[in-house]
């Protein structure tokens, strides 16, 4: 479960082998959340993560999409069958 990016008390991270369409993975010590980051950033889920906390990830995710992304892609890749 590599992590991508760590800030403000939260980590985003995606599993191996995942399933697209391409997403990233949001944790903090409140919960964790999960956002489709293909063409719009679109919260797929969310269990705990408070409101605010969902909006600076958003805007974390906005800011870094093509690093998210390509990062995805990599090890995606790396990790096939």
């Amino acid at each position: 479960m590599p992590t991508i990016f760590l800030a403000l008390g939260l980590r985003f991270h995606f599993f191996s082998r995942e399933h697209e369409p391409i997403h990233v993975h949001v944790r903090n010590a409140d919960g964790k959340a999960k956002y489709e980051i293909e063409e719009e950033i679109k919260l797929i889920s969310n269990t705990g993560i408070k409101n605010k906390d969902l909006k600076i990830a958003e805007s974390i995710i906005e800011e870094n999409k093509e690093l998210f992304i390509k990062e995805w892609k990599e090890f995606q890749g790396k990790n096939k069958y």
